[in-house]
């Protein structure tokens, strides 16, 4: 059988920064062909970032996006790299043929952009494939900002039919079929496929299942890095026509995946005009008919997966790390009360930045304790952040010689002044404040809104809170295997958790015990169970109206939280979205 070397480019590109993701596609093809590679492939709009939401539609970054593609061709072969044959994707228009498809009944998004994959070898685009399926739900709204596709493309290389797809494609039927139908040897798949926790397992079996359904061997390339509110974790692989696993890239990391594969030749024929596999038109581009000569492969690898709860901790580290730097801040700020969120937040954010970039305050109040400022402490030596003390008492006692407030807004009034002490120290000196708050908390509206919940960026807000000490655990836990520190002061995981507002505090004043508080809303939020069939599953149903409640008063709160990274099935914001304004209330 032919033999072909494969590279899948795993690769961290900006959305907007057309020419520095180009400058990433042509230092990686460079590489590419250095380790010998026919072809190298990178993800879905690796040229434009990805996802464009509304961008898609704006008419000057379609024609940049255009442009750009336009130049590569060209810069390829000046850089000696024409023979190689990249396929990338990227943000292009609709042809007229997929408009003329369109049924009537559905409008077309603005200036008609597609979702594209094109093939580039020998100074030229050799064909462009549009994707076909676009989601419309949880995180994704693709049908608002794309033409969908109608078409299948099978580019000879080496001798080996290669067919294209663009990520949902084949998490629908269809595409697998079709390069089964067209005797393809090898489906190579573009995708910008976000993280949620154990995500790694479900891209496999679909990859297998596929792979098995099409009779060819499958490349699963995937984008890397954190983009808004949705961290890209890789996991590019390459799986056999059985279906096993033959290579595999690390997650949360770039990479450049080098394969060599032993596949079909190209047995069929060029599908006469207007041929259609499974609704898909059938285009056949020749490159390469001769197998490329005879040479010795290299040993494939598979990199070691993170556990669940491992994969959890670096997605928020690089969802932290690339919001800050891609948008060109120089820093971070947060308020450390010793508590386990703005330990676990301060942990997380040398981890993502390094220690000279991360800058607490301890904002001790009347009613602070004392290991609230030792823990504080111990996490700044512990892990080399800087770490400085700012009393709230005197500024309390005068907004309170004004105000004379009491009971909640007399708590609530020192959240309030420690976020003016952040957001003033965050003007001052450039740096990015980040809130500190939980995902249990976030659902209930256990925060003060202008107060701890004040921030531009939320590490751990898809985080419950009995997620939150078990990641710290492992976080320790981690160090210690590697002969390190551990990062978090055990105090701080093992004490009851309290907002220090009043004497003696704690969290359970207020909310159910965390792990029963954590099931409910596991049950309410992210399987979106109504609240008898939460009742249903064991709990009281007074306790249950009770959580079902404060997460509907709280909606109003968590438009005004900041983004963080989505780690869960279900996040608030770009998965769940309920009305403020709404009389709906559920009945046990």
């Amino acid at each position: 059988m032919p033999q072909l070397r494969l590279a899948l480019a795993q690769v961290n590109p900006t959305v907007g920064d057309i020419d520095g993701n180009a400058e990433i596609i042509v230092s990686t093809a460079r590489e590419a062909a250095a380790r010998g590679a026919h072809v190298v492939v990178f993800p879905e709009m690796a040229l434009t970032g990805y996802p464009v939401e509304d961008l898609a539609g704006r008419l000057s970054f379609i024609h940049r996006s255009q442009e750009a593609l336009a130049a590569l061709p060209g810069r390829l072969v000046d850089e000696g790299l024409g023979e190689l044959v990249v396929i990338l994707g990227h943000l292009d228009s609709a042809k007229p043929r997929e408009l003329e498809a369109m049924p009537d009944r559905l409008g077309i998004p603005k200036n008609a952009p597609t979702n594209s994959a094109s093939v580039i070898t020998g100074g030229r685009v050799v064909t462009r494939y549009d994707k076909h399926h676009l989601p419309n739900y949880g995180v994704f709204d693709e049908f608002r900002n794309f033409v969908p596709g109608d078409e299948t493309q099978i580019v000879q290389v080496g001798g080996v039919d290669i067919a294209l797809a663009i990520c949902e494609d084949i998490w629908q039927d269809g595409p697998s079929a079709a390069a089964k139908a067209a005797e393809a040897g090898l489906l190579v798949v573009l995708n910008g496929s976000p993280y949620e926790a154990a995500k790694d397992d479900a891209r496999l079996d679909l990859c297998a299942r596929r792979a098995r359904e099409g009779e060819c061997a499958l490349a699963y390339v995937n984008l890397v890095g954190g983009q808004d509110e949705l961290v890209f974790d890789g996991d590019s692989l390459v799986v056999d026509a059985a279906g096993e696993l033959v290579a595999r890239a690390a997650q949360f990391e770039t990479e450049l995946l080098v394969v060599d594969l032993d596949l079909p030749a190209a047995t069929a024929p060029m599908p006469e005009p207007g041929t259609r596999f499974h609704g898909l038109l059938v285009e056949r581009s020749i490159i390469g008919s001769d197998p490329v000569a005879p040479y010795e492969p290299i040993a494939p690898t598979v990199a070691e997966r993170w556990d669940d709860v491992g994969e959890r901790y670096w997605a928020i580290v690089l969802g932290l790390r690339d919001y800050v730097d891609k948008n060109g801040f120089r820093s971070v700020l947060m308020g450390l009360s010793g508590g386990i969120d703005s330990t676990l937040v301060g942990a997380i954010a040398v981890d993502a930045l390094g220690p000279d970039r991360v800058f607490g305050v301890s904002n001790p109040s009347e009613w602070s304790t004392d290991h609230s400022r030792s823990d504080a402490e111990e996490l700044a030596r512990r892990t080399g952040l800087a770490l400085d003390t700012v009393a709230i008492a005197p500024i309390f006692d005068a907004y309170q010689a004004a105000l004379h407030l009491d009971g909640l807004a007399e708590e609530n009034l020192q959240a309030r002044i420690r976020a003016v002490i952040w957001m003033g120290l965050s003007n001052q000196h450039g740096h990015l404040v980040l809130a500190c708050g939980n995902k249990s908390e976030l659902a209930t509206g256990y925060s003060t809104i202008y107060g701890d919940a004040v921030g531009g960026y939320a590490p751990i807000k898809d985080l419950p809170k009995t997620l939150v000490w078990e990641v710290s655990r492992w976080r320790n836990a981690y160090a210690e295997s590697r002969g390190e520190t551990p990062p978090i002061p055990e105090n701080a995981i093992s004490k009851p958790p309290s907002a220090e507002l009043r004497p003696g505090q704690l969290d359970t004043d207020s909310l159910p015990e965390y792990d029963v508080l954590d099931a409910i809303l596991d049950a309410y939020v992210e399987r979106d169970l109504g609240a008898g069939a939460v009742v249903a599953e064991g709990f009281a149903p007074e306790l249950v109206q009770r959580v079902v409640t404060l997460v509907d008063r709280a909606e109003y709160k968590r438009r005004q939280y900041p983004p963080g990274p989505k780690i869960s099935r279900r996040n608030f914001g770009r998965d769940r979205r309920v009305p403020i304004t709404n009389r709906w209330r559920e009945d046990l």
